[in-house]
């Protein structure tokens, strides 16, 4: 094996004069242009994560990611998935420019039944990479509400990506609605250059929500009845209403019964939306 020394590394890399004069200018002022434009990606990248640090509250996330953030991934509608306990429970938000109620799109990716478990397992099955999906008729989320709205927006083309523990448990999810052609390696790579950012100040969004429903957290978990916090906590695991009943000596009838009070005390829609507000809220103790 032998080594080269760096003066034989620069005589190999650097062209001779006779080779540099061969070279047409127009090559020249073409590599000018492309450096110019790593620069500015550049400069946008590191503009981008600082705009990251300055995000407390909704108002400033939606600030950045619908403004700053648009010119390195530009996007008609992000949803933002936290993602909690085996099988996740999600709770979701929605951005969007585009869309006078983003808040809609968020309802409907977590109602949709198909569509958070469907995005979070190619993602992981992916080993953690971006995951881009083309929403088409025989696409695998389904033809639920979701799928047609984002169809009706010209946004049918999905980029996935998140952040995970050192387990392998997804932290967070998040989800760029953008128009068709619009997504490719660059903005894969870009996407897992952001994550940790998106993340960080995501969470740090949800901190202040806390802080600010500490009135509506100790109304919620005064309403809630021993039976029904019981209730909500084989929900989080995972059971039925049949196993439910079974574990606990009451009909599934009754315990359809305590889950609706649930859905209506908590203000939610589904068996998922209560288990995401009521972590959200503090109100479920394991």
């Amino acid at each position: 094996m032998s080594l080269t020394t760096s003066a034989e590394t620069a005589q190999q890399t650097i062209p001779s004069p006779a080779i540099a004069a061969s070279v047409p200018a127009v090559d020249a002022k073409v590599d000018a242009r492309s450096a110019a434009t790593d620069f500015l990606q550049i400069e946008s990248i590191v503009l981008n994560l600082d705009a990251s640090l300055r995000v407390h509250a909704r108002a400033h996330f939606f600030s950045w990611t619908q403004g700053l953030l648009q010119s390195l991934i530009r996007h008609e509608l992000l949803i933002c998935a936290l993602c909690h306990g085996k099988p996740p429970a999600f709770r979701a938000d929605g951005f969007s420019m585009t869309t006078p109620d983003p808040s809609t799109f968020s309802d409907m990716f977590l109602r949709d039944a198909a569509v958070a478990p469907t995005l979070l397992k190619a993602w992981e099955e992916r080993r953690y990479q971006p995951v881009i999906f083309d929403c088409s008729p025989s696409n695998p989320l389904g033809n639920g509400a979701f799928t047609r709205e984002i169809e009706r927006l010209g946004a049918n083309q999905l980029l996935v990506h998140g952040v995970h523990d050192a387990d392998g448990r997804a932290l967070s999810m998040f989800v760029f609605a953008c128009r068709p052609a619009s997504v490719g390696p660059r903005q894969a790579y870009l996407a897992q250059l952001l994550a940790p950012s998106l993340h960080a100040a995501w969470v740090r969004t949800q901190l202040q929500r806390r802080a600010e429903s500490g009135g509506e957290r100790a109304q919620s978990g005064s309403v809630l009845t021993v039976r029904e916090l019981d209730i909500l906590k084989w929900i989080y695991l995972g059971k039925s209403n049949f196993e439910i009943g079974a574990i606990l000596k009451i009909s599934p009838l009754t315990v359809k019964n305590h889950v609706q009070k649930i859905l209506r005390k908590l203000n939610v829609v589904n068996r998922t939306q209560a288990i995401g507000k009521s972590l959200e809220l503090r109100i479920l103790t394991l």
